[in-house]
C-alpha cells in the first residue's frame, strides 16, 4: 500500500491531465487486485466507481486524487522517521490509496452492507464535476466518509460558505490634494477593521470558536497621482452550523450604512450550507468503535472549518451522514506535508472493520 502511495504521489496531478493520469493510475491498480471498477467521465474530468457487497445499505468511501500544485521536489517522495513527505500525502492521496486497500481487502462473505468506493479528480477546484455528478446520476449512499486528512479524528461539522463581493465607491481627486476626494481604498479599510465587532464574528458553538472571515481579494488605485475612485474588496466566510448567510450578509450590509459608506455587493456560494451529522448516528456509534477496537484510544469528534465533497452526497435525500475521516498528517497545501505512515495502516483497518460490522 505504502509502494503504491508512493508511485501515486509522483504523479503531478494538479493539472486536469495530470488528475487523470492519476485516476487511472488507481483503476489499473484496482483492477490488479482483481476488483472491477467503472471510469466516468464528465466535461473531460474522470472518477471512479467499484461496488462490493450486498444488502439495503451504502456505504460511500469518497477520494480524491487532484491537488494543489508543489515545487518540483514534492513529487519526489521522501520517507523520514515514519513520515512520508510530498505533495498530496496528506490531501489526500494517502486517504485514497487507504481505501483502495481496504476495498481489495474486504471480505463479501462479511459484509451484510454494499460498499461504494469514489475516487474523483477535481475536488480542490470545488468538486462539481465529479463527487457532485456522481450524486446526481444517482450514486448516493446512507453514510458517507471523505477521506481529508483529520488526524483520525471524526469531523461531524464543517462550515458553510458564503461569498461576499462588495464594491466602496469613493470620489477621484488629485494625488498632490487627497482632501477634495474620497479614497475608497480608505474606506474599505474603515471597513474591514470594523466587522471584528459584528455580532456574528462572536458567535461560537461546541465545536467552533467563531466563523472564519477571509479578507480574500483587493483591487483598487490605477495610478500613483489619483485618489481611488473603486476598490473591490472579496470575503470568503466560512460561517458555522446555526447561522444564517442571509443575516450575516444583512449586518455586513448595515455595517457600510452605520458607516456612512458607500458601498455595493453581491453574494455567492450561500448554496453551500454548514452541514451536521448527529454524534448518536448509528455510523458514527459503530465508527468509535472501530477506531477504539483498532487503536486502543477513544474517538475525537470534531468540527472541520473548511468544505468538502460531502456537500454533495449530504444533500442526497438517502444519505443520514456525512463525515470526514482520514489519516494522521499535517501542512497540507504546504512545502512540508507529509503523512504519518503508522496512521495510514491503521486508517485502512478501521475502514475495514466499521464496513464489516454486524
Amino acid at each position: 500500500m505504502i509502494d503504491m502511495l508512493k508511485e501515486l504521489i509522483k504523479i503531478e496531478s494538479y493539472t486536469k491531465k495530470g488528475a487523470n493520469e492519476a485516476l487511472h493510475f488507481c483503476a489499473d491498480w484496482l483492477e490488479k487486485k482483481g476488483q472491477k471498477v467503472t471510469i466516468h467521465d464528465n466535461n473531460g474530468f474522470l472518477m471512479l466507481t467499484a461496488t462490493k457487497g450486498k444488502g439495503e445499505e451504502t456505504i460511500i468511501w469518497n477520494g480524491h486524487v487532484d491537488v494543489v500544485p508543489g515545487h518540483d521536489e514534492q513529487f519526489s517522495p521522501m520517507v523520514e522517521q515514519q513520515r512520508l513527505y510530498g505533495r498530496g500525502t496528506a490531501d489526500m492521496r494517502a486517504g485514497v490509496a487507504a481505501m483502495m486497500q481496504a476495498f481489495v481487502d474486504l471480505d463479501e462473505n462479511k459484509l451484510n452492507r454494499i460498499v461504494q468506493l469514489h475516487i474523483v479528480t477535481d475536488e480542490e477546484i470545488g468538486g462539481r464535476n465529479t463527487s457532485k455528478w456522481l450524486v446526481d446520476q444517482g450514486f448516493t449512499g446512507d453514510f458517507v466518509i471523505c477521506g481529508e486528512p483529520t488526524g483520525l479524528k471524526v469531523g461531524l461539522q464543517s462550515k458553510g460558505i458564503l461569498h461576499m463581493d462588495m464594491t466602496f465607491k469613493g470620489q477621484p481627486a488629485h494625488g498632490s490634494r487627497p482632501w477634495e476626494g474620497v479614497n475608497a481604498i480608505e474606506s474599505a479599510m474603515k471597513f474591514h477593521m470594523a466587522t471584528s465587532e459584528l455580532p456574528f464574528r462572536k458567535e461560537s458553538t461546541e465545536y467552533y470558536d467563531q466563523p472564519s472571515v477571509n479578507l480574500a481579494i483587493i483591487k483598487a488605485g490605477e495610478r500613483y497621482n489619483m485618489v481611488p475612485e473603486i476598490c473591490e474588496m472579496s470575503y470568503d466566510i466560512r460561517y458555522m452550523p446555526g447561522q444564517d448567510p442571509d443575516e450575516i450578509a444583512r449586518q455586513m450590509a448595515e455595517l457600510a450604512d452605520a458607516l456612512n459608506l458607500e458601498m455595493e455587493y453581491e453574494t455567492s456560494g450561500a448554496s453551500t450550507p454548514a452541514l451536521i451529522t448527529p454524534e448518536d448516528n448509528p455510523y458514527v456509534v459503530n465508527l468509535q468503535k472501530a477506531i477504539r477496537q483498532t487503536t486502543d484510544k477513544d474517538a475525537v469528534l470534531f468540527g472541520q472549518h473548511g468544505a468538502a465533497d460531502t456537500r454533495y452526497y449530504f444533500a442526497a435525500p438517502q444519505c443520514k451522514g456525512a463525515i470526514e475521516f482520514g489519516p494522521v498528517g499535517d501542512d497540507w497545501h504546504g512545502n512540508a506535508e507529509y503523512v504519518s505512515i503508522p496512521s495510514v495502516h491503521e486508517y485502512k483497518e478501521i475502514l475495514v472493520t466499521h464496513a464489516q460490522a454486524k
